[in-house]
C-alpha cells in the first residue's frame, strides 16, 4: 500500500487517513508527516480520533521517506 498524500494547505498526511484522525493530528499541530518524528506512537494514541489503524498508516508513510516516530 503506497502512502499517497494529501497536499492541501501545507498538509501532507496520508490520503487514506480517516477524517477524525486527520482532524486530531492537525488540531495537535501535526499537519506534515515530518512533524511526527518528534512524537511517539503512544502520545498520538492519546489523541481522540487516532487509533491503531491510523498509527499503522502513519508508520508506513514515515518509513517510505526513511523516518520513524520518536523512540522507534
Amino acid at each position: 500500500m503506497s502512502a499517497e498524500r494529501n497536499q492541501r494547505g501545507g498538509e501532507d498526511l496520508p490520503a487514506a487517513l480517516s477524517q477524525p484522525a486527520r482532524r486530531a493530528l492537525i488540531a495537535a499541530g501535526y499537519s506534515r508527516i515530518e512533524h511526527l518524528t518528534g512524537v511517539s506512537e503512544q502520545e498520538l494514541l492519546r489523541l481522540h480520533g487516532v487509533g491503531p489503524k491510523a498509527i499503522r498508516q502513519l508508520r508506513q508513510a514515515l518509513a517510505e521517506i526513511g523516518m520513524a516516530f520518536a523512540g522507534s
